[in-house]
């Protein structure tokens, strides 16, 4: 048995790690910015800052690193636990990143690629996962469209992934021996934008004509070229439609 301790616990992708874990032998430990207050192994840490991070990583073997925010701060966070790690003998990393990020000129993307390469140059024992986007993001998006008059969808082929199915990989990949990174985690489907946004409108009752949107420049283009997408792996089970159902 040993200690387990997941980033991000209480985020999209870290509570259903934390929950496969848990059903598990293993001792497993909890870090976000609001844990739970009356978990004794949960605890307080904002990774921009990485204060208290040394506590938290006393006795831990392996790190699930699920925390993440597009809006900046994760290169600080990732600086901060692997130097955490180092110092409190942390023998395993697991890192979920995202299909793309070493060809997709975006911001987030270009910062989930720089901390990948970082962890793989580090010398601990590092496991890296890249999956394709979640079923959340995508219906996000639809949600956000489709407050307007003529719903704007981008014109491009998506393959969303359900989080509980990425989480399952990343908690197995935790008991693991450290693999460096492996093969990517598709969703089951390479689907065009056009027909999830119909999907949600149908799921949603909500009536609205449907706008292709292409946008100029490198980003648009790699998204275009499919480089987001790993239909090679398209290895998750629950469809988008799925997803809507059960939402």
């Amino acid at each position: 048995m040993s200690t387990i301790l997941v980033t991000g616990a209480t985020g999209t992708l870290g509570a259903p790690v934390v929950e496969r874990l848990r059903q598990t032998d293993h001792q497993v430990h909890t870090l976000s910015r609001h844990p739970h207050p009356q978990d004794p192994n949960a605890h307080a840490v904002d990774l921009r800052t990485g204060e208290g991070l040394d506590t938290a990583l006393t006795g831990v073997d392996t790190v699930v690193h699920c925390a993440s925010s597009p809006t900046g701060g994760d290169l600080q966070a990732a600086t901060h636990l692997l130097r955490s790690a180092r110092a409190n003998g942390v023998t395993h990393l697991v890192y979920v990143s995202i299909v793309g990020c070493d060809s997709v000129p975006l911001g987030y993307y270009r910062t989930k690629h720089t901390v990948e390469e970082a962890l793989l140059a580090s010398g601990l024992g590092v496991t890296v996962l890249r999956a394709t986007q979640f079923h959340q993001l995508v219906a996000a998006v639809c949600a956000r469209a489709a407050r307007l008059p003529v719903m704007p969808y981008p014109d491009v082929d998506v393959q969303p992934v359900d989080p509980g199915e990425v989480a399952l990989r990343l908690a197995r990949l935790s008991q693991q021996e450290p693999s460096g990174r492996v093969p990517d985690l598709g969703g089951p489907r390479v689907e065009s934008f056009h027909d999830l946004a119909r999907a949600y409108l149908d799921a949603t009752g909500t009536s609205r004509r449907l706008l292709p949107v292409r946008l100029p420049g490198a980003t648009f283009a790699a998204y275009r070229a499919g480089a987001h997408l790993a239909p090679e792996h398209a290895v998750g089970r629950t469809t988008f439609a799925e997803y809507l159902a059960h939402t």
